[in-house]
C-alpha cells in the first residue's frame, strides 16, 4: 500500500495493467451484479435533478423502475446504490450495438448535463473503502474484465493511468501528480 495524502492506494492499482475493451466484454459491469453501484450522498441530487434529461436514453424498463422507486436504492448495509432491474442490469443502462452503456454519461457527452455519472462507476474497477482515518483504493478483480486486463497488458497501460480522469475528478490534479510520482519512483 502507498499513502497519498491520507488515501491508501493498493499496489495493484499501480502495478496491474488495464484498459476496458467494450467490444469484448459488452459492458458487463453495468449489467451483472447483485447490488447497484455505490453512490455518494451528494450524487443523489445530481441523479434526481438530471433524471428528466437523461431518462430519454434509458430502456423502458429502467424508466418504469425509476419512475416507480426513485433514482437510488440501498444495499444491505443501508448505503446508497444505483437501482437494479430484475435481470440485475443497472436501471440507467441502455444498449448500443449490443454494448451496455450509461444513459447518464450519454447525456453528459451530448452536453445536456454536467454530471458525468456516479464516481464509483467512473472509477471502476477501483473501489473506494471508507475507513475511520483513511479512504482505501483497491482493485476489484472480476472475471468479466479479463479482456481489459489483456488489452492493458498489450498496451502496457497501468490501471492508475487508464483511470487518470476519474482519479483526478475524485481527488484532484495534485493528488494524481503525487500518485504518478510515487508510482514511477
Amino acid at each position: 500500500m502507498k499513502i497519498i495524502q491520507n488515501i491508501l492506494v493498493s499496489e495493484d492499482i499501480i502495478n496491474e495493467y488495464f484498459c476496458c475493451d467494450l467490444s469484448l466484454c459488452g459492458g458487463m459491469c453495468c449489467i451483472e451484479g447483485d447490488v447497484g453501484a455505490p453512490l455518494e450522498p451528494e450524487e443523489i441530487s445530481d441523479l434526481e435533478d438530471n433524471y428528466p434529461i437523461f431518462r430519454k436514453y434509458m430502456t423502458e424498463e429502467g424508466v418504469q423502475k425509476i419512475d416507480k422507486n426513485g433514482t437510488f436504492d440501498y444495499d444491505m448495509e443501508g448505503s446508497f446504490v444505483t437501482p437494479l432491474l430484475k435481470d440485475e442490469s443497472c436501471a440507467f443502462v441502455f444498449f448500443e450495438n449490443n454494448i451496455a452503456k450509461c444513459a447518464i454519461e450519454k447525456a453528459f457527452f451530448k452536453g445536456e448535463i454536467d454530471f458525468q455519472k456516479p464516481i464509483s462507476c467512473h472509477l471502476y474497477p477501483i473501489r473506494v473503502k471508507i475507513l475511520p482515518d483513511y479512504q482505501a483504493l483497491n482493485y476489484h478483480r472480476w472475471g468479466v474484465c479479463q479482456s481489459a486486463c489483456k488489452k492493458g497488458e498489450t498496451l502496457k497501460l497501468p490501471l492508475y493511468q487508464f483511470l487518470k480522469e476519474p482519479l483526478i475528478r475524485k481527488y484532484g490534479e495534485d493528488w494524481y501528480s503525487e500518485l504518478k510520482k510515487s508510482a514511477t519512483s
